[in-house]
C-alpha cells in the first residue's frame, strides 16, 4: 500500500513546488517526532541541518542513520516512517521524480 507524505504527516512534510515532473518537499522534524509509515518515489535529498533519524521500513527493519548538514544524496523509491531521535531538529529539502 501507497501513503503520500504530504498527507500522512503534513506536519512534518510540507510541498515547495510541484508540476507534472517533480515535487519539492520541505521536511522538517522537532526531536522525537516521528511520521506514520508513509511512501515517496525516487528521489534527491539535501540535509540542511545535521540529522540522527531512525528508518523503519514495511518489513519492521529499522536503521540508525547519521546524516550531515549540507550532504546531498539519491533515494530510491520506499515506504517507511521515519523518527527524529537526535537532540536538535533536522531539516531537509525533498526533490522526488514522477
Amino acid at each position: 500500500m501507497s501513503y503520500d507524505a504530504v498527507s500522512v504527516a503534513p506536519e512534518i512534510y510540507k510541498v515547495l513546488f510541484e508540476n507534472d515532473r517533480v515535487r519539492v518537499l520541505d521536511v522538517t522534524g522537532e526531536p522525537g517526532s516521528r511520521s506514520q509509515m508513509h511512501s515517496h518515489p525516487d528521489s534527491v535529498m539535501h540535509a540542511l541541518s545535521d540529522a540522527s533519524i531512525v528508518i523503519t521500513s514495511e518489513q519492521d527493519e529499522s536503521d540508525r542513520v547519521e546524516i550531515a548538514a549540507g550532504a546531498t544524496f539519491w533515494t530510491s523509491a520506499a515506504t517507511h516512517s521515519v523518527e527524529n531521535v537526535g537532540a536538535e531538529t533536522v531539516h531537509f529539502i525533498r526533490i522526488e521524480l514522477k
